[in-house]
């Protein structure tokens, strides 16, 4: 099967809202009157991102969930998307699976492909997304201001948690350990909390790479301070309650996982009652976790208030 046979086949579909799609040198992208184009590409790596062992299905749904998860960090309202997609060679059952479950999470936002490429090469998935969201409302990372409070979408941890498993660090339950691994596999994008989220959030950004460390990027960009309740954090982990998982290792999966795509945001005290109708609006846990302050740094902290010794750090790519 050739290159082009390859797209045809489990890839190209017909435009429905994009003026034009798949089969150009260029998509055509039409946003309505009064909105801005939000834009976000990531890229999954074979033995950095995910595990040869995925399933292709689940891997298909992944490489577009990640991405939308960035458009519902701003806000956006997912538009389209393009795939640039390299394979060590053609593998019929692969391209079925991993075609599957990425058209399956794309139809459920309505963002259809429109463009992309295919080469051989090291199994690599970089998608490229296109969303909208009125002028000026989209949610950043630099509106945080002193006194707002902290929230969480949905639960933390849980990747980190599977990821421990594979490790043979931890050992769960084989149906916690199924759940956790769903979790890793196959994220759940907050996109209808974000929308939701517009004009009450005053910052916002996704979990991608651990609790603190993109915590982290909100107090930089607004200059400020938090401080952070662990417990509160814990508190969301799906399997928190399970027998034998430390204390320390479930503050550690919590606040410096990763790979939650969970949105954690601020939004000032008088909000509170609309930040929760958003999460029911959207049928999303939100859990309000800490404080903004005007004191730089991050300070972490138990359910009592007092201070916690332990170390939380985030993913970096490219850290020793």
């Amino acid at each position: 099967m050739g290159e082009f046979d390859l797209i045809a086949r489990y890839f190209k579909r017909p435009a429905k809202r994009s003026p034009l799609g798949v089969g150009d040198d260029c998509a055509l992208l039409a946003p309505a009157p009064g909105m801005q184009l939000a834009v976000s590409s990531d890229m999954l790596v074979e033995g950095r991102h995910f595990l040869s062992t995925v399933e292709p299905a689940r891997l298909g749904h992944k490489a577009l969930a990640v991405n939308l998860s960035d458009l519902a960090a701003c806000g956006a309202r997912p538009l389209a998307f393009t795939l640039a997609l390299a394979l060590p060679g053609v593998d019929e059952h692969w391209l079925e699976g991993f075609s599957r479950g990425l058209f399956a999470l794309a139809d459920e936002h309505g963002c259809e492909l429109v463009g992309g490429d295919t080469t051989r090469g090291p199994l690599n998935i970089c998608i490229t997304v296109f969303g909208e969201v009125p002028a000026g409302a989209a949610l950043l990372r630099s509106g945080a201001r002193a006194g707002d409070d902290i929230w969480v979408s949905g639960t933390l941890g849980d990747a980190r948690l599977a990821l421990e498993v594979f490790r043979g660090t931890v050992a769960l339950p084989a149906d916690v350990f199924a759940e956790a691994r769903l979790r890793m596999e196959q994220p759940s994008p907050r996109v209808a909390l974000g929308q939701a989220l517009r004009g009450i959030a005053s910052s916002a950004v996704d979990v991608s790479d651990g609790l603190v460390g993109d915590l982290g990027h909100i107090l930089a960009s607004s200059n400020v301070g938090a401080t952070l309740d662990v417990d509160a954090a814990v508190s969301t982990v799906a399997a928190a309650g399970t027998t034998g998982l430390g204390t320390e290792m479930l503050r550690t999966c919590a606040l410096s996982g990763g790979d939650d795509y969970e949105l954690v945001f601020t939004a000032p005290p008088s909000a509170r009652a609309a930040v929760e109708q958003a999460g029911k609006d959207s049928a999303t846990r939100v859990t309000r976790i800490g404080r903004i302050e005007a004191e730089a740094g991050l300070r972490i902290v138990d359910a009592g208030g007092a201070p916690v010794a332990q170390r939380f750090g985030s993913f970096d790519h490219f850290a020793a």
